[in-house]
């Protein structure tokens, strides 16, 4: 036996010895390639002086060039950029996809071994920094890390070093999802505690407060600019009226006159009455809207790939655009992943659509700016399969072209510049047409400021993300955003009134005002925070992220929650990230609050009556899941008796 466990020790240390090796041969393998992508850059940016002025030469050719020249005309300048343009360039231009970046800031090429498992799996699944800039010339890129504001704003300052290498020194743009709430989910928001925190998009809506929310936007806007991000990948104009959608919480409601109002708020604080240098652009999406999801399944995966109008009720979810997005001039905008089904003379995903991207959005509505489409449609990934919706058939090359014939600029979470050229060289697409979104891409960089100085200060960064007006601000929306929507006299609670807590971050809050205690039976009232009921999925990476499927408190659920509340008069206080079917927790409770990203800090406040409730429900909450079963999937507010209304809300006498 000794002798079994001897060999079978050989054997796996040989084992061990021989995946090391091979482990570090492709490391070595892998950095020498990085080292050959870097080496075909070129020399950093002189400075000419002209005229008494300084300018960067970023082409390194001695002169000043139009597109160099900041006093020359914006579309002067792109026309003179793009027309010393090579297709590879134009091509890798018309590509935005993430990139990863080290946690001292530095561009991220090789794999890590972490402790952190989301940063380690991110340096194994996103491809070379090098490759993408240097060798696919790609110059558009979303950032999904939340280091420190100095560490972002350095990693800027590294990535457009590089930028400035390139032949024509052409900036990056650097975009990102949602920073600014509670939620982290790779596919659709970063939390990046280094920020303001404000409630999620359902909050700002509950808030009615459009005011607070251009605040928002212009707050965002200047932590955003501080550490060098240019391109905000929202807001959602999407409408919630599909309460089981699992993006529901990126949203401003079912109510399309609400998301509307929301919307253009949202867009002007951070783009301001028109884009200029200290903007933030906004990409708008997802039109024509993405909310009317069959069965509330989303399309990130195949089994949610249909939209659906059971209600005829197509031009109602593109309201927040035509009265919300387009007056505030937002500068792009991004079509989803599903397919509008019936609603086009093809039954394929929007931005393979031409009705949709140019016959609706280009020509009826008058849209020029940029156009791109969200994330993977064309390749597969390490994230997973093509979300080439309607289109499975075509090879990623025909999708391409598909996509450009249909109207857009650019392709989101895809390194596949080569296509592009490849089309334009064998004559299927002309290179005037790729001219015509690599104008519109550029034009937006060149207004944005980013080729007369892309770089930030790292200690300003500091100095101005998380800011104390800032997180009061933010403090001030998630009070506005509470929703108080049952009240038998509990509320508000007089001071050292004794509580017992649960499902509290940080409950030594309560000692402000009242007094925290470890036992219920020594308590006056119970409180618990609770969160929206989901299934659980798991068969793709992106599902664990989003919360899907049932509204409904499973038994088991429940008898924990009931367990609490069933002892003494009770607070419940629930984070909707969708509607949740609260009936049965509605009739236990002695009051009832919904949140959409409220501190424990800012609940402390409310409930001992510091600050009065004022938020009104952006979305209606069902009775029963059979009422939900029964609603149609395009139609606001149908389910068959809600519990509480859409605009539902109190405050106290």
């Amino acid at each position: 036996m000794k002798k079994v466990f001897k060999i079978t020790g050989i054997i796996f240390l040989i084992a061990i010895i021989i995946v090391a090796a091979y482990a570090l041969i492709n490391y070595i393998k892998l950095s020498n390639t990085v080292k050959e992508n870097y080496a075909l850059l070129g020399d950093e940016a002189g400075i000419l002086n002209v005229d008494g002025k300084t300018f960067r030469d970023l082409n390194k050719n001695g002169k000043l060039d139009i597109y160099e020249d900041t006093r020359a005309n914006v579309n002067d300048r792109v026309d003179d950029l793009v027309s010393q343009m090579n297709i590879e360039e134009k091509a890798g231009t018309m590509f935005i996809t993430m990139i990863g970046m080290t946690k001292e800031g530095e561009p991220l090429d090789m794999p890590v071994i972490s402790t952190n498992a989301m940063e380690m799996a991110f340096s194994f699944m996103l491809p070379p920094s090098s490759e993408m800039i240097a060798l696919k010339k790609m110059n558009s890129f979303n950032i999904v890390h939340s280091y420190n504001a100095d560490i972002l704003a350095r990693f800027n300052n590294n990535i457009q070093k590089l930028a400035e290498r390139t032949r024509l020194g052409i900036p990056i743009t650097i975009a990102t999802d949602p920073r600014h709430g509670t939620q982290n989910n790779p596919g659709a928001a970063i939390f990046t505690p280094s920020f303001s925190q404000w409630p999620s998009s359902l909050g700002l809506a509950a808030t009615r407060d459009t005011i607070l929310v251009r605040e928002f936007g212009d707050i965002a806007r200047q932590e955003y600019n501080a550490v060098g991000i240019k391109l905000a990948l929202h807001p959602m104009a999407d409408l919630a009226t599909e309460p089981r959608w699992g993006r529901s919480n990126g949203t401003f409601g079912e109510d399309a006159s609400l998301s509307a109002i929301i919307t253009k708020a949202y867009v002007l604080g951070f783009q301001g009455d028109s884009l200029n240098s200290s903007s933030v652009a906004c990409m708008t999406k997802h039109f024509s809207g993405g909310g009317p999801q069959k069965d509330g399944e989303d399309p990130h995966f195949p089994y949610g790939k249909e939209q659906v109008y059971p209600g005829n009720n197509f031009d109602y979810h593109i309201i927040p655009f035509i009265k919300g997005a387009f007056p505030a001039k937002t500068a792009q905008i991004m079509p989803y992943y599903g397919i509008p089904m019936d609603q086009t003379d093809e039954n394929v995903a929007f931005a393979f659509n031409k009705t949709i991207i140019t016959k609706i959005l280009r020509d009826s509505l008058k849209f020029n700016g940029v156009v791109c489409t969200d994330w993977n449609i064309i390749s597969n990934t390490k994230m997973g399969e093509a979300r080439a919706w309607g289109v499975e058939d075509l090879t990623p090359i025909q999708r391409v072209k598909k996509v450009i014939d249909a109207g857009c600029d650019q392709f989101g979470g895809e390194m596949i510049p080569g296509l592009i050229v490849e089309l334009v060289k064998s004559g299927q697409i002309s290179e005037k047409r790729i001219d015509q979104s690599v104008k519109r891409i550029l034009k937006d960089r060149f207004i944005l400021g980013l080729f007369d100085d892309p770089y930030v200060d790292e200690e300003e960064a500091l100095k101005i993300t998380g800011k104390s007006e800032f997180i009061k601000k933010g403090k001030e929306a998630q009070a506005k955003s509470t929703v108080l929507l049952k009240n038998k006299g509990l509320l508000p609670l007089a001071e050292g009134t004794k509580i017992y807590t649960d499902g509290m971050i940080d409950p030594e809050v309560i000692n402000k005002y009242g007094q925290l205690v470890d036992d219920i039976d020594k308590a006056d009232i119970v409180l618990t925070r609770i969160r929206t009921p989901f299934d659980e999925r798991s068969d793709f990476f992106l599902e664990r992220f989003f919360h899907q499927g049932r509204l409904y408190y499973n038994e088991e659920e429940k008898k924990n929650i009931f367990e609490l509340i069933d002892k003494k008069p009770a607070l419940v206080i629930v984070n909707l990230e969708r509607p949740a079917i609260l009936t049965e927790i509605n009739e236990k409770c002695d009051a009832l609050m919904a949140d959409f990203g409220t501190s424990d800090e800012v609940i402390a406040e409310i409930i001992f009556g510091k600050i009065n409730p004022s938020g009104k429900l952006p979305f209606e909450l069902p009775s029963t899941w059979e009422a939900v079963q029964k609603q149609l999937e395009d139609v606001p507010y149908d389910s068959e008796n809600p519990l509480y209304k859409f605009g539902d809300g109190i405050s106290y006498e």
